[in-house]
């Protein structure tokens, strides 16, 4: 729940049985159950309106209102447990429910009911005008195929042709300066070892908060990652310059299972790491936009400017397709550093020119 400072609003939200501050997130919530749903409007009668991403105002309508919310959420509910038996990633469940659940309370219909103007305009009002990324809107369309699949029977059309192109975007890439001024500036040692793991092996920020002591092998200087994107194993290697750091970090800390933890123990949360990388960054006076994944960026890029072999950064970074690893031949310095602009070869060729007139010896008729 996010609403502007009002000590009168903050005292009323946390008389709110389950009520709870995010810090991270700059925002109060609680419970997403029936029960707390229902009673949030009654605790905030008369002095907030409620209304999620979509506008639709909790509370407003009466019975017949909650009925359908009722049976909408379950609707809800039946989808989760849908994508669970296909046995999709956490992530992309969590995506997809919450992208379906968006969509059926923003038509504020019955499932047998929707159009496919529904989808048009939830694409047009939801996603276009709030300007969301095009990855987001494939991903919404992606969510209602797995939905329509799952309810062939209904009458709205949703298709592959409804889902934008992708964007053909550059990664963000860090020089390998940048990266140990980003390392140096983190003064943390806990920080300042998650973000040279990431760096080192590659990792995505899923994989860092997920890998455990026991999948470092000092021996062969190697980082198993279990169940990767795509459900994948892979090696990765370990840096041999990273191992005083490691070994001041565990004589220090004491990690239990995970290779990064919370203070009360278990796994790290995504957005601390996201929060401190960008503490650092700014303290390093890095300009550019930064997250855990650009690290990753850099790491594909550097090797391949050291020139190690695409197909090894394929497997070192567990893509599927290697159209997807290309893309770092793209922004590789190696590569644009041997092509000259046509402004430096005009500049070279005029200069040579001047040289030599400058040696021609003075004609009689000057």
């Amino acid at each position: 729940m996010y609403f502007e400072y009002n000590r009168e609003l903050i005292a009323h939200t946390k008389n709110l049985e389950g009520a709870r501050w995010s810090a991270t997130k700059k925002c109060w919530y609680v419970d997403d159950t029936h029960e707390v749903l229902d009673t949030l409007p009654r605790h905030f009668k008369d002095m907030a309106t409620l209304k999620n991403n979509t506008g639709y105002e909790f509370g407003r309508g009466g019975f017949e209102a909650r009925q359908l919310k009722y049976r909408l959420d379950e609707q809800v509910h039946r989808f989760k447990k849908h994508l669970m038996g296909k046995r999709y990633s956490k992530s992309t469940i969590g995506t997809y429910t919450s992208f379906v659940a968006s969509f059926l309370h923003f038509s504020q219909k019955g499932i047998d009911k929707l159009e496919t103007r529904d989808v048009e305009r939830y694409c047009e009002e939801v996603l276009a005008k709030n300007n969301r990324a095009i990855s987001t809107h494939r991903q919404f369309i992606g969510a209602l195929l797995q939905f329509k699949e799952m309810h062939p029977g209904l009458d709205f059309e949703v298709s592959e042709s409804m889902r934008p192109k992708p964007s053909r975007l550059l990664p963000v890439v860090l020089s390998k300066k940048e990266v140990l001024d980003i390392l140096r500036a983190t003064k943390n040692l806990k920080h300042r070892a998650t973000l040279a793991m990431i760096y080192a092996c590659g990792m995505r920020i899923s994989e860092i908060i997920n890998l455990k002591i026991s999948d470092i092998d000092f021996d062969r200087m190697q980082v198993k990652i279990n169940q990767a994107k795509g459900r994948k194993d892979r090696y990765t290697v370990l840096a041999s310059s990273i191992l005083p750091l490691l070994e001041n970090y565990f004589a220090t800390y004491r990690p239990n299972q995970y290779f990064i933890e919370g203070q009360k123990g278990g796994k790290y949360s995504p957005e601390s790491i996201r929060s401190f990388l960008h503490k650092s960054c700014k303290a390093a006076g890095i300009k550019k936009r930064v997250t855990p994944h650009t690290l990753r960026h850099s790491y594909a890029t550097h090797l391949l400017e050291g020139g190690t072999d695409i197909r090894y950064i394929q497997e070192l970074l567990g893509h599927n397709d290697p159209k997807t690893t290309m893309i770092y031949t793209h922004i590789s310095l190696k590569k644009l550093n041997q092509i000259q602009s046509p402004l430096d070869l005009a500049f070279k060729e005029i200069t040579e020119s001047e040289k030599q007139n400058k040696k021609l010896p003075i004609s009689p008729s000057d």
